[in-house]
């Protein structure tokens, strides 16, 4: 069984898909393993660790032209012009792209995207989004203190006393959690807000304090139950209750971390124009759904309108902070736990003698399948 590992060209390029580490236990199971020249460069792995791995270090034409291509973002055309039909593409695809994804059955490859891996204690090894999101919760932080003007922790000195930096979370799920845990070892003060109930435990856990916006109806309780460990979009009654006390809790922060995510649908929006206006000068938000919300101005905000994606900007005497790419800045730690979530897949679709097994009977594979034999198998 050969494998490739092209280097990266979007936006992920600082990634890479297999380190040393996960290509030695690949060679150890009898697997050929192709590494581009250069694939490892940005995230601070060697062509010549990769050698002393076991790996073949080639060309991109000859990482493409692999059996199985483990990519971290989707080919662009001329990348997948290089992969043969009917040869395995495993990475994050973004399974609701269906342009991409009709583009990939064209090319006649077998595409598994890790996003869409069921929420299951089976699949967590696997879990590309929780692993990549850990880090992004801890990059936004640090990203938030380099922009906040003042010291994160409370200082007793003797020309005064320096006040802890307030810090409000929006979206208590991977990313925010993280992000509280880090806020928290830096010495902030953190509230933290999410629609889903069960997590308040959680957050109250890592030292935060919940922000608490009580249900008055069966529906928004339903809506605030999620499905599949992801939030779902709550009814307007809800939402007008939760805006008011994220606008008093946001006028009162210091930093704003907002991470709020429906996987599918617009990111919503909870940090409104106007919350913006009345935010303290010198005060940060960093949104890590920066390009995924409503259109405002003719451009794609995040949970914030006035966000601009990949920019740092300044309006009303905010900083709002759009980088897209957080896990991108820890490249090192971010591509070894992607190569580790891949390995774990290759393990569902690669029997123990080598031969490529697609088992539609397993929850993990078929949920993953976007495409096979030119017909988009998982249509977002």
């Amino acid at each position: 069984m050969q494998i490739g590992v092209p280097a990266e060209s979007r936006s992920r390029k600082s990634l890479v898909a297999a380190t040393p580490e996960t290509v030695k236990m690949l060679v150890a199971q009898g697997r050929t393993v192709t590494v581009e020249s250069g694939a490892g460069e940005c995230a601070h792995y060697t062509d010549d660790a990769y050698r002393k791995a076991g790996a073949q270090i080639g060309d991109a034409a000859s990482a493409f032209g692999a059996q199985i291509v483990l990519k971290v973002a989707s080919p662009n055309e001329s990348e997948l012009s290089l992969m043969k039909p009917g040869s395995v593409l495993a990475g994050m695809l973004d399974p609701f792209d269906t342009e991409n994804t009709a583009r990939l059955a064209a090319a006649g490859v077998i595409a598994f995207a890790l996003e869409a891996a069921p929420r299951t204690t089976r699949a967590q090894s696997l879990d590309v989004l929780s692993s990549q999101a850990n880090i992004a919760g801890y990059k936004a932080v640090l990203v938030a203190a380099e922009h906040y003007p003042r010291f994160m922790p409370m200082l007793m000195t003797a020309a005064g006393t320096v006040k802890a930096a307030r810090m409000l979370v929006l979206g208590a799920g991977v990313a925010g959690l993280q992000a509280i845990a880090t806020a928290k070892r830096l010495g902030a003060v953190v509230e933290a807000s999410d629609v889903r109930p069960a997590v308040k435990e959680q957050i109250e856990s890592l030292g935060a304090k919940f922000v608490d916006v009580p249900f008055e109806t069966d529906e928004e309780r339903e809506a605030a139950v999620g499905v599949g460990g992801y939030a779902r979009p709550m009814p307007p009654s809800w939402l007008a209750r939760q805006a008011a006390q994220v606008h008093e809790r946001a006028k009162a922060a210091d930093i704003v971390i907002s991470t709020a995510l429906i996987p599918g649908r617009p990111a919503p929006t909870l940090l409104s124009v106007e919350t913006v206006k009345h935010m303290k000068p010198g005060s940060v938000i960093v949104d890590l759904a920066a390009g995924r919300g409503a259109e405002f101005e003719g451009r794609k905000g995040g949970n914030c309108p006035l966000t601009e994606t990949d920019q740092v900007v300044r309006k009303h005497g905010v900083t709002i902070i759009g980088h897209t790419q957080l896990a991108s800045l820890v490249a090192a730690d971010a591509s070894s736990l992607y190569a580790r979530n891949l390995l774990d897949f290759l393990k569902l679709i690669i029997t123990k003698e080598g031969t490529l097994n697609i088992d539609l009977a397993d929850d993990i594979v078929a949920a993953t399948l976007q495409c096979r034999d030119g017909q988009v198998t998982r249509p977002a």
